[in-house]
């Protein structure tokens, strides 16, 4: 053991050094979304939080995109080509400040841009993501319905032909951006079975009333989407998406980003947390120096440091191509559930102030129990997990 290794300080939220396993061009994009963070959201984010309103939302989406993190991890029109673990470092302090940052992100980029990306035509592209990219226009995406959540086969939305075009009639639930948003990407039944439409939302009989009364991700745009009889050019369609293919694999590209971004939660806690406890002077000492504080601390960086590793192992297999949809599940399922119990482990060490908008803590976990639900419930992915380990599948 060198010397360097006995003397240097240890960083007390990354103690076993995971930082060294991330490359100089990882920690630069790492440092640059912190440093955006720090500056535009940070400083505003809890008044936003209390209000229920992002007060410039698309200068926002603009100020994001000209630092690259908008598609940031798709190729050509205007994205950055980044890597999927460069990608995920971007999601983990998008989400330190706070969940509904990364949601607008991650909707952006994972979900409408992707699908345009993957599914989409040539002219889709053209048209659509370099203006998305850039922050210009915000994307959303119409999957989720009232009445329809964690079985999308089951979706009432259609669309049929009339003529050469297309007509669209439904309407869907808790979807991010959908007020804001220039264009969304619908999914919808059809006599060919689910297929995808690149809807612009100045198209006559679209509507997007924004949801209120939320007490979770409050910083963030969230809205009902109604289609009334939508008429639609045929070029509309996304060509390449058929069936629930297409949107299941947009839906495994933004929970991948869940699996880093849970982590930026429960870091801002724990960071939170271990501050306090270091200032917080009860029976004359700090209350860090008291064993059970020291225990909920140790607990929360361990279960931290095991979710940045999953984080991170999960990122270079997809880097490498070989990041399987049950591995995914497997990380969103972990790293959600863990980051909850860490915001709530910090609420305890901060006493009642934990519950003050003057600290992260409690915007976090009331944050959190909606990433629990959204891109796929606990209960969704561990009957993914169960069925990749038995062969059985008991989703009914």
């Amino acid at each position: 053991m060198s010397a360097n290794a006995t003397t240097t300080p240890l960083d007390p939220i990354d103690l076993i050094g995971v930082d060294d396993q991330l490359t100089d061009q990882e920690k630069d994009v790492r440092s640059a979304v912190r440093r955006l963070c720090a500056a535009s959201v940070e400083p505003y984010v809890a008044g936003w939080f209390e209000r229920g309103h992002i007060d410039d939302v698309r200068g926002l989406a603009k100020e994001l995109g000209s630092l690259g993190l908008l598609g940031m991890h798709l190729e050509g029109y205007g994205c950055a080509g980044m890597t999927a673990t460069e990608y995920g470092l971007a999601c983990l302090e998008l989400e330190a400040a706070d969940s509904g940052i990364r949601s607008l992100v991650s909707v952006q980029g994972s979900l409408a841009m992707f699908a345009i990306h993957h599914w989409g035509s040539e002219e889709q592209k053209t048209e659509w993501l370099p203006q998305m990219a850039s922050g210009e226009a915000i994307g959303c995406f119409g999957l989720t319905e009232p009445d329809v959540g964690s079985d999308p086969q089951s979706m009432q939305t259609r669309a049929w032909r009339d003529g050469d075009d297309w007509v669209v009639r439904g309407r869907k639930m808790w979807i991010t951006n959908g007020s804001v948003a220039s264009v969304a990407v619908v999914w919808a039944q059809t006599e060919e079975g689910v297929r995808g439409f690149v809807v612009p939302t100045s198209t006559p009989g679209f509507s997007a009333p924004e949801i209120h009364h939320k007490q979770s991700l409050r910083a963030s745009v969230t809205s009902e989407l109604v289609l009334e009889d939508v008429r639609l050019p045929a070029s509309a369609q996304l060509p390449k998406a058929h069936g629930l293919r297409g949107p299941l694999s947009c839906l495994n590209e933004a929970r991948y980003g869940i699996v880093w971004g849970a982590m930026g939660a429960a870091r801002s806690s724990l960071e939170a947390a271990l501050s306090y406890a270091g200032e917080r002077v009860q029976f004359g000492r700090p209350i860090s120096g008291f064993q059970l504080t020291q225990q909920k601390l140790v607990d929360m960086e361990l279960e931290y440091t095991k979710g940045v590793l999953l984080a991170l192992h999960l990122g270079r297999r997809k880097d490498a191509g070989t990041l399987r949809p049950e591995q995914v599940s497997a990380g969103k399922l972990n790293n959600v559930r863990e980051a909850l119990e860490i915001c709530r482990t910090a609420r305890t060490v901060m006493g009642a102030n934990g519950i003050s908008l003057e600290y992260p803590v409690m915007r976090h976990a009331n944050n959190l129990e909606a990433v629990l639900t959204y891109e796929g419930t606990s209960e969704m992915h561990t009957l993914v997990l169960g069925q990749a380990m038995t062969g059985q599948a008991a989703f009914r």
